[in-house]
């Protein structure tokens, strides 16, 4: 979540205090909205945050392919199953622990 209070800053800004907002980055794992002329421009993440939206990104893709395809449906076990292996490259279902 971007806090529109402290997480939109002046492209100005970032290039004169760098460190400051890498620092930033990896404190909050948020998302920095930059800005050129009050405009936003660009939005930067740390590394490990990006890989977590780029993940949650293609779930969200994924699921709304399933959704899309035509058919009578297929189970949600097979579902899950299919996703974890095309994403995970886990295969079989996954047992749950009590």
């Amino acid at each position: 979540m971007i806090d529109v209070a402290t997480d939109i800053h002046p492209l100005t800004a970032f290039k004169r205090r760098t460190a400051k907002f890498a620092r930033l980055l990896k404190k909050t794992h948020r998302p920095v909205v930059l800005t050129v002329e009050g405009k936003a421009r660009f939005v930067i993440f740390d590394a490990e945050s990006f890989e977590e939206w780029k993940d949650r990104l293609e779930t969200v893709d994924a699921v709304e392919e399933a959704l899309s395809e035509a058919g009578e449906g297929k189970a949600a076990e097979q579902v899950h199953a299919e996703l974890r292996k095309k994403h995970f490259g886990i295969s079989g279902s996954v047992s749950k622990a009590r």
